[in-house]
């Protein structure tokens, strides 16, 4: 009897946690901290040079900054969703209007909060500034031209969270002496990004193979960006462990992008360019390993291991 009367409440709080779950993007959370990963080992110039659970708490933070993300944005494409996307949890019914913007600047704000509290006070300003682009792309510059850079933007951020981190802890030297193309790194990620959302702007339009073209070019920066980074760095053959996982990684993310990017491109349309661009936001997380790899191959591999659940969750929950 207390069977019965349970399940229609346990139907409808499972029917609650998956329609949250498929708002914040759920498989796509996971490929936040390996950002931080990167961004800490770069600084460091290896295994990142903080208490764990500071640089824990940043990556915490920086997995509800990205929630807060997604939550606004399908906020704001609340109209259009509804005419090309009914299915998904605001157009359904499954979340109110009210109760996604309520969760969205509630997520926004902690991600703040947390990110100062593990990271110090320069890690909150770069927190501060990631949500603030996080801001502007569900906002003003949504539907613009701008909007690609503010979400490449939010991608660089997030590894300038890591940066951040370890720059602004008690524990580091008074100069850090940081060779100069790590800088670069950030804005890699950030053009890669801003090249796959350009492609997801027009996964439901009309085919356009340019589009795909633009994700193409994105995976060719940040492969040819990684093999720069290894010549800097001056990896070689001898260097068994990196080059098993740099390289590893590096051959993993291209040929596991370029599939899919290559379908899309022979075939433009939504059933080919959502899967691409699903596929290369889950390789940013390769593309990480890769490139903390150059530097540890143990950072490396952790940043990586990150793919497993966001690729497990993938298969139920959508990730464009």
């Amino acid at each position: 009897m207390n069977r019965t009367n349970a399940s229609p409440a346990t139907g409808g709080l499972r029917r609650s946690l998956s329609s949250l779950a498929r708002l914040v993007r759920i498989p796509n959370l996971f490929t936040a901290p390996p950002d931080v990963i990167l961004g800490a080992v770069l600084v460091s110039g290896g295994r990142p040079s903080v208490p764990l659970s500071s640089l824990a708490g940043v990556a915490l933070a920086s997995v509800l900054l990205y929630a807060a993300g997604t939550t606004l944005n399908d906020y704001a494409d609340a109209d259009e969703d509804a005419r090309l996307r009914p299915e998904r949890p605001i157009p359904s019914g499954d979340v109110s209007h009210t109760r996604a913007r309520t969760l969205g600047l509630a997520l926004l704000g902690a991600g703040v909060v947390v990110a100062a509290a593990a990271g110090g006070p320069t890690t909150g300003l770069v927190a501060a500034v990631l949500g603030s682009l996080v801001g502007l792309y569900d906002g003003a510059l949504k539907g613009t031209p701008l909007g690609f850079a503010a979400m490449g933007g939010c991608r660089g951020a997030n590894v300038a969270l890591g940066m951040a981190v370890v720059a602004g802890s008690p524990s580091a030297p008074t100069t850090l002496a940081v060779p100069a193309w790590v800088f670069f790194v950030p804005v890699v990620v950030a053009l890669y990004i801003a090249g796959v959302t350009y492609m997801a702007e027009r996964e439901t339009g009309a085919g356009d193979s340019r589009a795909v073209l633009v994700g193409m070019a994105g995976v060719g920066l940040a492969v040819g960006s990684v093999v720069a980074a290894g010549a800097a760095v001056g990896v070689g053959p001898s260097d068994t462990a990196t080059v098993v996982v740099a390289g590893g990684s590096l051959c993993w993310f291209a040929a596991w992008t370029g599939r899919d990017l290559l379908t899309a491109y022979a075939d433009p349309r939504p059933s080919t360019i959502g899967p691409a661009v699903g596929t290369c936001v889950l390789g940013l997380v390769v593309l990480n390993g890769a490139l903390s790899g150059l530097l540890t191959p143990v950072w490396g591999v952790v940043a990586a291991a990150f793919v497993v659940p966001a690729v497990g969750l993938s298969s139920a929950f959508d990730v464009s």
